[in-house]
């Protein structure tokens, strides 16, 4: 009856399938099992040398989806029941866990670009991609290009024989400013129908601040999708991971590169982000949009405030967008658990004041780095999390010093509010 259940189970929610996803796979059976079991090796028995000499052979090249289990770095049942369940959710083929969101952004762009070639991004990103792109790849001959995403024929124009990746975040981080990814994604493949196959452009999104609960950048027509698990996806905090939803046509390059540069997710993180962070991730986002909602048209019209972006907003910038690829799976608009807002003073340190006092006296907010979390997290990206950025390039890119990104969690809007009260009358 398990069994037969198990081959019908692809007609249930979205919402369904992650808590249940399917029972029986080929790495591992466990329907007889309420919660799926937790691998622990590092290395396995084989049966003969000749079976390991298979193993290694086919690694990367498997098509039944029956891997050849050798050491944990290749390949690990745990990782892949995870994997499996990230590409479904996503709308993707294949997915590659890895130890950290940065470890899979780092992996993935140095499986698709060399030296001498070039990348196209924002001017802002995420702090540590931007160091990445910033300092490390200049260093091994990969060059990076700033445009403003948002503006697709500054992207067009900065298009060369070298570009091999368009890289985006959108939801950027920390402001919010929505990047079109099909118009984008159409770009790439009008410009790709000029090249041979092996010069190809990818397309690729970092969707840590939607999930794919909210967003699923592979239907709109990128190539990669990339993620921080640590974030919404995990959840609760307790976990560092990263995830590259990609095609099957890619994922024997990316799974070699994660085997070479060592950075594979352990057992343990992958069996609690799919044990308590996929089959929570609808209630808890449901959640924390609503509370992001509340929190948002409370700042709107809070005297100390100077401007609020939140996609749920009707003055929010490219809602037209948003509206347009930021949905969830039953089809409704989503805007969100992320806000960015600035505190309305002359003196360049009232953010600083702000954060401070919460972190000294607030109980239901916690200054802290990271997002996506059940508790409510605050921070000043500018002197915090984007602090490698050029100050030149955050001023000139929206990125302000009294600028405060909230990732708002599933605790009482009312008690948030309250915090948040308290910490504007200490400025």
């Amino acid at each position: 009856m398990i069994y037969k259940m198990s081959q019908n189970s692809k007609r249930y929610s979205k919402e369904s399938r992650l808590i249940h996803g399917e029972m029986k796979s080929s790495v591992w059976d466990y329907s007889h099992n309420v919660v799926p079991p937790l691998s622990s090796n590092s290395t396995f028995r084989l049966d003969s040398s000749e079976r390991g000499a298979m193993g290694f052979e086919e690694y990367a090249k498997n098509e039944d989806g029956s891997p050849i289990f050798i050491y944990d770095r290749l390949e690990e049942p745990t990782t892949l029941m995870l994997e499996k369940r990230l590409a479904e959710i996503e709308g993707g083929e294949k997915a590659l866990t890895f130890a950290s969101g940065m470890s899979a952004i780092s992996t993935t762009l140095l499986a698709l670009i060399k030296s001498g070639e070039n990348i196209i991004t924002h001017h802002i990103l995420y702090g540590c991609t931007d160091s990445l792109l910033r300092d490390s790849f200049p260093n091994l001959g990969i060059s990076v290009t700033r445009v403003n995403m948002c503006n697709s024929e500054e992207i067009k124009k900065n298009i060369s024989k070298k570009t091999k990746v368009i890289y985006l975040e959108t939801p950027l981080n920390p402001t919010l400013e929505i990047m079109d990814i099909s118009l984008i994604s159409k770009m790439v493949k009008k410009e790709n129908k000029k090249r041979k196959e092996e010069d190809r452009m990818f397309l690729v999104v970092d969707n840590t601040f939607m999930t794919p609960w909210g967003q699923r950048p592979i239907s709109l027509g990128a190539d990669v999708v990339v993620h921080s698990l640590t974030k919404a996806i995990g959840g609760f905090g307790t976990d560092t991971a990263g995830a590259s939803i990609v095609s099957n046509q890619l994922y024997p390059t990316l799974q070699v590169k994660r085997k070479d540069f060592g950075g594979m997710l352990s057992s343990k993180a992958a069996w609690s982000i799919l044990t308590y962070g996929i089959p929570t991730l609808p209630l808890r986002l449901k959640k924390q949009q609503s509370n992001a909602e509340n929190i948002a048209k409370y700042l709107l019209k809070h005297p100390k405030v100077s401007k609020v972006s939140w996609p749920g907003l009707d003055d929010f910038e490219n809602q037209r967008i948003a509206k347009k690829q930021m949905i969830d799976p039953e089809g409704n608009f989503f805007p969100g658990f992320m806000i960015y807002f600035s505190i309305k003073s002359k003196k360049d340190n009232a953010g600083s004041k702000f954060v401070n006092f919460i972190a000294e006296n607030s109980y239901s907010i916690t200054l802290a780095v990271s997002l996506g979390n059940v508790k409510t997290l605050i921070e000043t990206p500018f002197s915090m999390t984007h602090s490698s950025v050029p100050e030149e390039e955050k001023e000139n890119n929206s990125l302000l010093k009294n600028g405060i990104r909230l990732s708002v969690g599933i605790e009482s809007p009312e008690d948030l509010k309250k915090d948040l009260e308290e910490a504007f009358s200490s400025i």
